[in-house]
């Protein structure tokens, strides 16, 4: 599904007027084409998982309109939670009852979807992609999202034409965007457990993906955070504020876009380390590669605890001793593109962020005539008090 595109195309180096060989690391030296990045279906879908906006009453029609057709028209398995089927607001709709018994269920915590799934459509807001990206916590099955929420950064499609669009990406006529994801262990007072499916050990470890971000503050202590930060073994610095933002690229548009960094493409692979108001006028937002690994643990001479959370979710306690380990997932979050990456994403910024909106500065020909009409101003005022004089 993704290709290679070769960075260097010489074979050989040249400089000070002699051709060298070119060195091994840089023959093999290749990056990510996000042109390449193409929806290839190796055998027609069969299934698809339908998430909705949960408590929104502006959902539920699109989401009977768009089961009854995937299920009707499509002839698609659809599968949707069980507190879906069971909402009772949803028996309002004649064609739901048609086909509630043809819906196929699932609770979250409970069922194992792993290689059930061939496509999820979401229709709702970003959140709808995060709980996606959170029940799978391994390979993830092409995401298609339909913006139908408030902010709407993460779900590039409009529902209005929705079939239209579904049969683009059954044909398999769309472009990707990989969205990477981090994963973040806790391992309890430096003993490390194995995590089951649900992400929780056999002594309280955790083990889950994050698309956004892993969020370590203070939680309601009065106290400065005090956690120490390793890269790779080797500590780096200690945070001492109200914490640390660990994000991905899609992340980078969320928490730590509001603390102050900067906002990375999707396709960048790399880690956003943002301290969330740093008593410190120099510690400054940074960026690492994909490849490291971070760990985070509460100094031994922090006056608290702090706090964990995962896109928002599983909050918990982070123990003096404990320590929290992030990398980057080999499993991403495969997200369909409306148009591709580059579009979609300026798109975002634009209309969910209003990135670099101003009003436009005037041309010089209008200058020049303001400029020309204040002269001529000046030389009437100044002609006026000569005269009075």
């Amino acid at each position: 599904m993704v290709a290679k595109g070769d960075i260097i195309s010489s074979e050989n180096c040249i400089g000070n007027g002699t051709n060298y060989p070119a060195p091994k690391f840089l023959q093999d030296w290749t990056i990510q084409d996000s042109r390449s990045q193409r929806l290839t279906w190796y055998k027609p879908p069969l299934t698809v998982l339908v998430i909705k906006k949960v408590k929104d009453v502006s959902v539920y029609s699109p989401f009977v309109q768009l089961v009854e057709w995937l299920i009707e028209e499509k002839q698609m398995v659809v599968y949707v939670e069980t507190s879906v089927v069971g909402d009772a607001y949803l028996d309002q709709f004649p064609s739901f009852i048609n086909i509630k018994d043809k819906l196929m269920t699932f609770r979250d915590g409970r069922d194992d979807l792993t290689n059930k799934i061939d496509f999820i459509i979401c229709i709702g807001g970003d959140g709808t992609l995060l709980y996606a990206s959170l029940l799978f916590q391994q390979s993830v099955p092409p995401v298609m999202a339909f913006h139908l929420g408030s902010l709407g950064f993460l779900t590039p499609f409009r529902f209005d034409n929705f079939q239209d669009q579904i049969n683009n990406v059954l044909e398999g006529n769309a472009a990707l965007t990989l969205r990477s994801r981090l994963r973040c262990v806790i391992a309890r007072k430096g003993k490390l457990e194995e995590s089951n499916n649900n992400g929780q050990g056999r002594r309280g470890s955790t083990s889950l993906l994050v698309l956004n971000e892993v969020v370590v503050d203070r939680g309601s202590s009065p106290y400065l955070s005090n956690i120490d930060l390793f890269l790779d073994g080797k500590q780096i610095t200690s945070v001492q504020g109200d914490g640390l933002i660990m994000s991905t690229p899609t992340g980078s548009t969320a928490y730590a876009v509001a603390a102050g960094a900067s906002m990375i493409h999707p396709s960048v692979p790399a880690i956003m380390v943002t301290p969330i108001c740093p008593h410190s006028l120099s510690f400054r937002p940074i960026v690492v590669p994909a490849g490291v690994e971070l760990k985070v643990s509460v100094s031994p001479d922090s006056r608290n605890t702090a706090w964990v959370s995962f896109d928002g979710r599983n909050r918990q306690e982070l123990l003096h001793g404990d320590s929290l380990r992030v990398t980057t997932s080999i499993y991403p979050v495969p997200s369909i593109c409306a148009q591709d990456q580059i579009s979609d994403w300026f798109e975002s910024l634009a209309d969910c962020l209003h990135w670099n909106v101003r009003k436009r500065q005037k041309p010089t020909d209008e200058l020049t005539d303001l400029t020309h009409s204040s002269s001529l101003d000046s030389l009437e005022q100044n002609e006026l008090l000569e005269n009075g004089s």
